[in-house]
């Protein structure tokens, strides 16, 4: 058997494997509203166009749509965060029981804002739909004392107990921080399990966790240098962030350049994006990403492969519209293609 095919079956095995896990999430939620509108005619009141309104539809986002992700690919995914008491809650609540996820785990807060992200898309008939303008509606972010976060801590270690991996999806609400983290970790419960990290805006605080998956620009912004076209910034930084966050592996997104993985004591490994450059939809695909290469490590892979499923994982869903998911079929569809490109 071929290099080739080893790595076929060696990635396939892996997939298989993802019916058997279980796996928490630490997650700020998010309700992605997607509001489509038929193109009418120009406004006489401002140089806008009039949409006439078709459609609506509300999907989980943000940290929840990793959760999605997980639980198509097949895994048992426990989700620990918060909702507001407002229809966005519950239009997100619902969304998760269709899919039989648990929802124990999210509090549901009086007085708060679901975050919710609305997109508003224009198109005529029978033409692509355009993304005009988005509109956030964010809740202040939970401070350090709301009584809501020990019930956050004791789900997610009841659920980390059980589970095979932690994967921490922190959008900068406050359902999931550092020092949340460290107050699940601190009883044992996530101790030789896999703990990946997707953080916008604070990462280099996950000291300790096991894997991180942050984009390019993120990376830049962390650690104040500019990466550009040079390939050795990219590694250097990749080489620091591991090291300052004292990483056991590390993927770095880069859009239509693909990846980078990064292991203690290999080099790093560029990994090409995988189908067309030509996304139609980037929406959530860091989450799409981070699902996969969490379920992969929980799974018992090395870098290498987690990094290679992600990266098959995130082309199949930016070719999808709006916030977007895979099956583990796709997933296995994708592998084959792969691998019938490379021995043609």
């Amino acid at each position: 058997m071929n290099k080739h095919a080893k790595d076929t079956e060696r990635w396939k095995k892996i997939v298989r494997k993802f019916s058997e896990l279980s796996i928490t999430v630490l997650a700020d939620l998010v309700a992605d509203e997607f509001i489509f509108g038929e193109i009418a005619r120009v406004s006489r009141e401002a140089p806008v166009l009039i949409l006439k309104h078709r459609e609506r539809t509300v999907v989980p986002g943000g940290g929840a749509n990793a959760v999605m992700n997980l639980a198509s690919l097949g895994v048992n995914v426990l989700p620990v965060g918060v909702v507001g008491d407002d229809e966005a809650g519950s239009l997100l609540l619902d969304r998760l029981h269709e899919k039989k996820i648990p929802t124990s785990g999210i509090g549901r807060l009086k007085g708060h804002t679901t975050t919710t992200k609305t997109r508003i898309l224009a198109g005529m008939s029978h033409t692509s739909r355009q993304q005009v303008v988005r509109v956030d509606r964010e809740p202040e972010p939970l401070d350090a004392v709301h009584p809501a976060l020990l019930n956050l801590v004791n789900a997610a270690r009841e659920y980390a107990t059980a589970s095979d991996a932690m994967l921490v999806s922190d959008y900068g609400y406050g359902a999931a921080t550092p020092r949340l983290l460290t107050f699940v970790k601190s009883n044992g419960c996530l101790e030789n399990k896999p703990i990946t990290v997707d953080s916008r805006y604070r990462i280099l605080e996950y000291e300790g966790a096991t894997a991180a998956t942050p984009n390019e620009p993120e990376v830049e912004e962390a650690l104040g240098v500019r990466i550009g076209r040079d390939d050795g910034k990219l590694f250097a930084a990749g080489e620091r962030l591991m090291k300052e966050m004292a990483l056991e592996c590390l993927v770095i997104t880069r859009g239509r350049d693909g990846m980078v993985a990064f292991e203690k004591n290999a080099k790093p490994a560029a990994i090409p994006i995988y189908g067309s450059d030509q996304v139609v939809d980037v929406t959530g695909a860091g989450d799409t990403v981070i699902a996969t290469f969490t379920a992969a490590l929980a799974a018992g892979a090395d870098t290498a492969s987690a990094a290679r499923l992600a990266n098959f994982a995130g082309g199949i869903v930016v070719m999808k519209r709006g916030t977007a998911t895979l099956s583990s079929k796709e997933l296995m569809a994708a592998i084959d293609q792969y691998s019938a490109t490379i021995q043609a």
